[in-house]
């Protein structure tokens, strides 16, 4: 097993770790996780996340990239597009290119490329099966780039196990801490450290809901999330506007 020393990620809420919430109010994430694992094996570990909530692929290029590169860190880990995807107006060729200048990028600047091949949206969001040939798209240019750049990937499109709503927040778009615990096994499972668990093993499900009460939860859902999030996309606004990355120096991880 080879002895990672730094790790920095980028991208949006996904690699954010938004939904896992901590008691002080920010969140943590599967990135943070895979770094407190490889912080446990190696002293001085160090690790930067600057992904950012709500970032197109394009804003990560133009804002993460260059950071990025400067840190030339052991391990880069970049996942993004979705933002991008589930747009009306979106532009394949302009986001395969973005995904494309990013992985060229950290691959000719950092240690080692870790890609993530993104989670399938088909069976568990309404109209998910419409973004499929986006997603394909997304996945090939992914698929591409590692063969590209003999990088370390990270399957979860294949996986049933994130369909499980057990794993998803009250938002239905982000994932909770327990989908969080999942991903950065699956990603340490990628990097070659033995298990811990089976990250892709079924989940439980919950108890059925009476129907009046799936109806009530879903009047809930849309008008405390799906509501604002129609009107941040047909005002341009962002969730991500004026935030910072969380962790924007590769420093070490305590």
């Amino acid at each position: 097993m080879n002895t990672h020393t730094s790790l920095v990620a980028l991208g949006d809420s996904f690699t954010e770790g938004m939904s896992d919430d901590l008691p002080d109010g920010t969140c943590r994430g599967w990135a943070d996780l895979v770094a407190a694992r490889l912080a446990a094996l190696t002293p001085g570990f160090r690790y930067a996340n600057l992904a950012v909530r709500g970032k197109l692929v394009r804003q990560i290029a133009d804002e993460q990239l260059a950071p990025a590169q400067a840190m030339g860190a052991d391990l880069a880990c970049f996942a993004g597009g979705m933002n991008d995807v589930m747009r009306p107006g979106c532009d394949l060729d302009a986001v395969t290119g973005q995904v494309t200048r990013i992985a060229d990028g950290l691959a000719a600047s950092c240690g080692r490329l870790v890609l993530i091949r993104v989670i399938d949206p088909s069976r568990r969001m309404r109209g998910g099966a419409r973004l499929l040939p986006r997603v394909h798209r997304l996945l090939a240019t992914v698929d591409a780039l590692a063969d590209k750049h003999d990088a370390v990937v990270v399957d979860l499109f294949s996986s049933r196990v994130f369909d499980a709503p057990e794993l998803w927040a009250e938002d239905r778009i982000h994932l909770n801490a327990e989908g969080h615990r999942r991903v950065a096994e699956a990603v340490l499972r990628a990097l070659g450290l033995p298990p811990e668990f089976d990250w892709d093993e079924p989940v439980p499900p919950s108890p059925a809901q009476p129907l009046r009460e799936r109806v009530a939860a879903d009047l809930r859902w849309a008008r405390k999330h799906l509501g604002p999030w129609i009107g941040r996309r047909v005002t341009g606004r962002s969730s991500g506007d004026g935030r910072s990355p969380k962790r924007a120096e590769l420093l070490p991880f305590e």
